[in-house]
């Protein structure tokens, strides 16, 4: 399957420093101790695994299966218990509650509209333990509008090569295309075989994620900038939220 090779490819190319940063994000704020914790759209389950190493009771929810499957392989490799959903996140309605929601790679961002963004920061509400936690990020304004016009980055190997291409979107703001591109050496006919994903993120100024976490019953306790590490500023291209549901 096309999506297949596609999530394979993602699982291998992304940045492993990124989930140790996400990592350390949740363990500073969140204690192995203080009970249940979904990691929402968790893809390929890298971030999920290191948090069960850690002692974590960690669940992961995804609407992709072979996302899904991928997480099983490496929680099965890295010998953990990592209780797997397929699922989404604008219906929870199939799950129980948990005292922390994750939710990390600007999966949000993925959603066409803010409605529709409010409508899963409900569904967090909902399945989320009065006095529990919700971190997440976003990429900025800054970040779609500034940064991804025209941003490039190719990568080849013995076995593949990736391309991939970002384009702004003139008619809808603070929108991004990301063109990604594979060709794949097959090994039987000595062929390169192409597989090509196009990803559309949208973000929304800080302001609108207030007013939608507010709308959904939850409360913002501090957005930061760098993994938790600074303080927001005009080029910040990723903002960190960490929210609680306070009734």
């Amino acid at each position: 399957m096309i999506y297949q090779s596609f999530a394979q490819l993602y699982d291998d190319l992304f940045d492993p420093a990124m989930y140790d940063q996400w990592l350390d994000f949740v363990a500073s704020r969140v204690a192995p101790t203080d009970g249940p914790l979904l990691d929402l759209a968790c893809g390929s389950g890298r971030l999920g695994v290191q948090l069960a190493e850690r002692g974590y009771d960690v669940s992961g929810l995804d609407l992709s299966e072979e996302m899904l499957a991928l997480a099983a392989k490496h929680a099965e490799n890295a010998q953990v218990t990592f209780p797997l959903f397929a699922g989404d996140m604008l219906d929870l309605s199939a799950i129980d509650r948990y005292q922390t929601i994750t939710c990390f790679a600007d999966s949000f961002c993925y959603l066409p509209d803010l409605a529709t963004v409010t409508a899963a920061f409900k569904q967090v509400h909902d399945h989320l333990n009065v006095g529990g936690q919700f971190l997440f990020d976003v990429i900025t304004p800054h970040q779609t509008d500034d940064v991804y016009p025209g941003y490039m980055y190719n990568y080849v190997d013995n076995d593949r090569a990736f391309l991939w291409t970002s384009y702004g979107i003139e008619d809808e703001p603070h929108a991004v295309d990301h063109d990604l591109t594979f060709f794949i050496h097959d090994t039987e006919d000595q062929n390169y075989h192409k597989v090509t994903e196009l990803h559309h993120e949208r973000t929304y100024p800080l302001a609108d994620y207030r007013q939608a976490l507010q709308e959904a019953g939850l409360t913002l306790k501090r957005v930061s900038a760098d993994f938790g590490a600074a303080e927001v500023a005009p080029d910040t291209t990723r903002w960190f939220f960490e929210v609680t549901r306070e009734a």
